[in-house]
């Protein structure tokens, strides 16, 4: 549940405020009384100008959830409307809030102040322009999917995300599925159903949603062998634990932890050498799948796709969107033999990617391709935006607060971004901050009314203080988020809801 009876989504049940009429105070069931039955207030409803053309079943769902969490709100003691005239304004305003949200598109545009650029819950890598002028000009009809334009013939899906990962990579095959954790998947069943592959411990990983790597494994139909211990392990762990049902070593990158310390790893080079010495293909997920080097931007190094073909590893796994900044994927690439296996397995239907996928990750590689990714690709632009282009962004828009707003405390201070989704973990981007501190308004219902705005602003809250991170901005969004503040501080009680004394 969100604050003030709210479910977190406008389309959530609230949960039932229950019988409290004996231990009820004569003034909180005075208040009850005072709101009006559904009919009474769809007659009001169908009369306001903004529920023109609204369906009748959206009207009443959100009439009847905004009763619900009105007498939730009222009974439960939180803050709320105090006196008899404030019920019908409130529960007006709660009734257009999310018969609005229900009626509009759920999958919207949203403004992320919060620094974190792949935030997973606010849809991870912001697409090139280039992937989406590509799918508006080239799959607003028909659109060429597996054909063959010389012969007519059926084709392949992925070809021309193979040739592009061939050239940017020097692998031998490539094809992508819908998320790095199925490339893992069907990896490992194509090459090791019901056989063993071994693991450091140190690399038996948690990924998004609490899906362990473990869990994904057994999934996969293979059985996991672990070797070395946690903060270490050596070659010869691995060497002791080759036997006759071993199938594949596999490295994993930890790309959403890390271990420091009284720590050591077998480096990429040397497991080639002993997964090949012995017959067996070695498995590299690289995660995040960098396809150039970051430390020459002064952030830390990543397992790079190029790096590890180059190493010999017989498959590369790692994510689409992340650290290259296409759609959603998992690749998978190396070994043309297993590569192709892998296309053949039945699982392979299941976990194949569409048409919007294939346009926007062609786009976004083709970036690479043209060596003009660093200035095309928002991910990379918000990874590499200077500190001192972030202040000057930070400092308008305080400026534009302290000047429009009243009884607000507004600064820019010295923060930190992050790369988020498991991506440089641990590494903190320094950036600039605005901080913003109203006397009338806390932090915690300030952070709501800019996520209640068109579009949704998603911020930070800590310490009583809403804070914007321009770095995540995109052109044109600053403008948006100053004036989205200056009236949410302005914004009056209409709806009920308890502003700071």
């Amino acid at each position: 549940m969100a604050g003030n009876g709210r479910p977190a989504t406008p389309w959530q049940p609230v949960p039932a405020a229950g019988s409290m009429k004996s231990t009820m105070d004569p003034s909180t069931q005075a208040l009850l009384r005072e709101i009006p039955s559904v009919d009474a207030c769809l007659q009001d409803v169908v009369r306001e100008p903004w529920a023109a053309g609204m369906p009748r079943k959206i009207l009443l769902a959100a009439i009847r959830a905004s009763i619900d969490a009105l007498r939730q709100q009222l009974t439960s003691g939180e803050p709320g409307p105090n006196a008899a005239e404030a019920i019908r304004p409130a529960l007006r305003a709660r009734i257009r809030e999310r018969a609005e949200a229900l009626h509009g598109p759920h999958y919207q545009k949203v403004i992320n102040a919060t620094g974190i650029i792949l935030h997973t819950a606010l849809g991870r890598a912001v697409l090139p322009p280039q992937a989406l002028r590509q799918i508006q000009q080239e799959l607003a009809g028909y659109s060429l999917l597996q054909a063959d334009l010389e012969t007519g013939t059926r084709s392949r899906r992925d070809a021309i995300i193979e040739w592009l990962l061939h050239q940017l990579t020097g692998c031998e095959a490539a094809t992508v599925v819908n998320n790095n954790a199925a490339a893992t998947a069907i990896a490992l069943n194509t090459i090791a159903k019901d056989k063993e592959v071994i693991v450091s411990r140190g690399q038996l990983v948690e990924i998004g949603g609490s899906f362990r790597l473990p869990e994904v494994m057994a999934t996969a139909g293979v059985r996991l062998v672990e070797v070395g211990t946690t903060n270490k392990t050596h070659a010869r762990d691995y060497e002791n634990a080759i036997t006759e049902n071993t199938a594949a070593i596999l490295r994993v990158h930890p790309s959403n932890y890390r271990v420091i310390g009284f720590t050591s790893e077998v480096p990429l080079d040397v497991l080639v050498e002993i997964a090949h010495t012995r017959g067996l293909p070695l498995i590299d997920d690289i995660g995040a799948g960098a396809l150039f080097d970051l430390a020459r931007f002064g952030l830390p190094s990543e397992p790079t796709l190029p790096g590890s073909i180059a190493a010999g590893a017989d498959l590369v796994l790692a994510s689409a969107d992340k650290l290259i900044g296409g759609p959603q994927g998992g690749l998978i690439l190396g070994r043309a033999d297993l590569v192709n296996a892998v296309r053949k397995n039945p699982f392979a239907r299941i976990v194949r990617v569409d048409k919007l996928t294939l346009a926007a990750l062609e786009a976004t590689l083709r970036l690479f391709l043209d060596e003009t990714a660093q200035a095309e690709i928002p991910t990379l632009l918000m990874m590499l935006r200077d500190k001192a282009d972030i202040e000057r962004e930070a400092k308008q828009i305080a400026a534009a607060i302290a000047v429009s707003a009243s009884d607000v405390s507004v600064e820019v201070i010295e923060g930190a971004s992050e790369m988020g989704s498991g991506s440089l973990p641990g590494h903190e981007i320094p950036s600039m901050l605005v901080s913003v501190q109203s006397s009338q308004v806390d932090a915690g219902e300030l952070a709501r009314r800019l996520r209640q705005h068109k579009p949704p602003i998603f911020t930070r809250v800590h310490k009583e203080r809403v804070l914007i991170d321009p770095r995540t901005l995109l052109p044109g969004e600053a403008r948006i988020v100053t004036e989205a503040l200056i009236a949410a501080l302005g914004q009056d009680n209409q709806s009920g809801r308890e502003h700071k004394p």
